[in-house]
C-alpha cells in the first residue's frame, strides 16, 4: 500500500550506471540506402533519424550529421553471417567505418554485430501495417535504430562500449 500522497507509478530516476551519457548515432550500411539512427543525450532510446542515399557525399553527410549533435560515437553495423563469418557485406562495412572514422575522428567509431536487424525491422514495419513501398523507404533507419538499441543495451549491461573500435584513418579494427 503506497504512503499517503504517493503513488504505486512513481517514476524514479534512471540510473545508467554502466553508460557513458551523450549521444550516439548509429548507422546501417546498405548498397543502395544508408539507414541512420540517434539516441537521447541520456542513452536510453535510440530512434530513426535519416535514410542517406549511398554513393557520392554519403560519407560527408553522415559526419555532418554527426557534428550537428555533437555525437560521442558513431556505432556502424557489421553484417556477419549465421556462422559467424564475415562476408563481403562485412568487408563493404568495415572499409565504410574506416573512412567515416577518419572524417569524424576524434568521435570513435566502432563496429557492432547487426546480425538480424533488417529482418526484425521489416517485421516490426509489416506488423504495424506497412507496405512493401513504406517499409522500403523507413527499413534502413528503422534497422539502425536496432543496432544502437542494442549498443546502448550492451554498454548498459557490462560498462563497456559494444562491438570493436575501429582506428581513424588506419583502416585497424
Amino acid at each position: 500500500m503506497p504512503q499517503p500522497g504517493r503513488s504505486y507509478f512513481e517514476i524514479k530516476p534512471h540510473r545508467n550506471d554502466g553508460l557513458r551519457s551523450g549521444i550516439r548515432l548509429a548507422i546501417d550500411v546498405g548498397s543502395v540506402r544508408i539507414g541512420v539512427a540517434a539516441c537521447d543525450p541520456g542513452g536510453i532510446l535510440a530512434t530513426p533519424l535519416a535514410t542517406v542515399r549511398r554513393g557520392g557525399g554519403d560519407l560527408a553527410e553522415i559526419a555532418r550529421l554527426a557534428a550537428e549533435r555533437d555525437v560521442i560515437e558513431v556505432v556502424v553495423g557489421l553484417p556477419t553471417g549465421l556462422s559467424g563469418k564475415a562476408g563481403k557485406a562485412a568487408e563493404l562495412a568495415r572499409s565504410f567505418a574506416a573512412d567515416l572514422a577518419s572524417l569524424v575522428a576524434p568521435v570513435q567509431v566502432r563496429l557492432v554485430d547487426e546480425r538480424f536487424t533488417t529482418t526484425l525491422a521489416h517485421s516490426a514495419l509489416r506488423s504495424a501495417g506497412s507496405d512493401s513501398r513504406q517499409r522500403r523507404s523507413t527499413v534502413d533507419k528503422a534497422a539502425a535504430a536496432l543496432i544502437l538499441q542494442g549498443a546502448l543495451d550492451s554498454e548498459r549491461l557490462t560498462g563497456t562500449p559494444a562491438g570493436e573500435l575501429v582506428g581513424a584513418g588506419t583502416g585497424d579494427h
